[in-house]
């Protein structure tokens, strides 16, 4: 059964060319909700990003992909005046999913290597944190969500440990989660549900752009109950679970996913 399917509901990904962004789209499409992705790659990745989106497009659901720069003011903009001609009178945005990973990983000290600055904190910030307010906004003011929608992004265990390099995108992720709170707080009267998925260590592009990602992996698997690592799909089973009716009443959350990684 497609829980989705001629509802006229659409997922908007900010992030969804790789890793959880991609599984999610994957998976909602499998349930007949309509997928808007908007990336930013380069030439050389084209080839295989396109054969992803051809899998998503098999489904039999309409389909949109933007490759900009999603944290310009204007490049929003555009994308929203142009998904409401897609959308038209009837589809509505059903789940905003924010993966976004663009971040500086450099350390606080070192003698060789660049040490982040208040710039790398501001970039970090801004595009994993920040731009889910923005993009919330967007949609709300261009009345495009549907009358009961559902805000999902995504979180790490560096919301509370602290990991060499990841200073910039920790302070990212736990400002993600109070943007997070506070949409599902201010917008609830709207309809709108708004939660964070605590993904356990999963070996995606962005995990190992993290110095020292082989430790991280063999430590996770060590502690994992079920002793391995997360896989993108069990993220994006967790976001088709808060995306159906039955979890209408699940707001506010951090929910980790991580077949129990962080008990132990």
């Amino acid at each position: 059964m497609k829980d989705f399917q001629h509802k006229n509901y659409w997922a908007l990904i900010l992030g969804g060319s790789s890793g959880l962004g991609l599984a999610t789209a994957k998976k909602l499409a499998k349930h007949g909700m309509n997928i808007c992705i908007i990336h930013r790659n380069s030439r050389t990745q084209e080839a295989q990003i396109n054969s992803e989106f051809n899998e998503i497009k098999a489904e039999d659901i309409q389909f949109k992909s933007y490759n900009v720069d999603a944290f310009k003011a204007e490049k929003r903009e555009q994308i929203i005046s142009d998904l409401k001609e897609i959308l038209g009178a009837e589809g509505k945005i059903r789940t905003l999913v924010h993966s976004v990973a663009k971040g500086n990983l450099k350390p606080m000290l070192d003698d060789q290597k660049p040490t982040l600055k208040n710039d790398d904190f501001n970039l970090t910030i801004n595009a994993m944190a920040i731009s889910l307010f923005d993009w919330t906004k967007a949609v709300f003011e261009a009345k495009l969500f549907a009358s009961d929608s559902r805000i999902v992004s995504f979180s790490s265990e560096g919301n509370t440990k602290a990991w060499k390099n990841y200073a910039a995108v920790s302070a990212a992720k736990v400002t993600l989660e109070a943007i997070t709170r506070n949409i599902a707080l201010e917008f609830a009267p709207f309809g709108i549900r708004a939660n964070c998925i605590q993904a356990g260590v999963t070996d995606t592009a962005s995990l190992r752009m993290i110095p020292g990602s082989d430790k991280i992996k063999e430590h996770s698997l060590l502690r994992n109950p079920f002793k391995r690592l997360t896989q993108p799909e069990d993220v994006a089973n967790a976001v088709y679970l808060l995306c159906k009716d039955e979890a209408a009443w699940i707001n506010g959350c951090v929910i980790p996913v991580d077949g129990g990684e962080h008990i132990s």
